[in-house]
């Protein structure tokens, strides 16, 4: 009998315990503060939307530039299909408008 009572109150000090630890944790072992660097700030680019196609259908010229920017690999994303997109259905018009001679 003594011995279960020393196992139950081992376990109740032990629960106890833990739980004060959990507790008072943040009273213990405050956080970490931050320590200012004499290092300087780096603008991170902001991301925006891609350009749409209609955007490039109305400026042909930097829809030119950006195709060619995909292709030497400076210019990546939605922006080259969108781009290209443009600039194809551009020279087809141009195309279609030159075999029917308008």
């Amino acid at each position: 009998m003594k011995s279960n009572v020393t196992v139950i109150s081992i376990a109740i000090a032990l629960i106890v315990g833990f739980g004060a630890g959990f507790i008072l944790r943040p009273v213990i072992a405050p956080a970490r503060q931050t320590v200012a660097t004499a290092e300087p700030v780096v603008a991170i680019p902001v991301e925006t939307a891609p350009r749409a196609t209609q955007y490039f259908a109305a400026h042909l010229d930097e829809a030119r530039h950006v195709v060619a920017g995909c292709q030497s690999g400076s210019v990546r994303g939605a922006e080259c299909d969108n781009a290209g997109q443009a600039v194809t259905e551009a020279e087809g018009r141009a195309r279609f408008r030159k075999f029917m001679g308008n």
